[in-house]
């Protein structure tokens, strides 16, 4: 049997049960992702950027990649805001 043409693939899987798993969690994430994927830190959040965009990665898990766009976007705006800052402070 086949997986239909718009299921998500197993690598991109294997990178939203990685997520799932780690959420909460702190520690060495980094060298379980590149023990676990063998990507640098990087490689891994462009992965998992590029997996949070597809309607694929919303149907297998829509909360988990709810939840990863909204931190996605909290982030964007700190790190404009801190630019903000930066240049109207100098």
């Amino acid at each position: 049997m086949t997986a239909p043409a718009d299921a998500l693939e197993e690598p991109a899987r294997r990178v939203l049960e990685f997520e799932r798993g780690w959420w909460g969690h702190s520690g060495a994430k980094e060298l379980r992702i590149r023990r676990d994927f063998g990507w640098s830190a990087a490689r891994y959040y462009q992965v998992l950027n590029a997996i949070i965009e597809t309607d694929a990665a919303v149907r297998h898990d829509p909360v988990l990649v709810g939840r990863l766009r909204e931190v996605r976007q909290q982030r964007s705006v700190q790190r404009r805001t801190r630019r903000a800052s930066a240049n109207g402070a100098a």
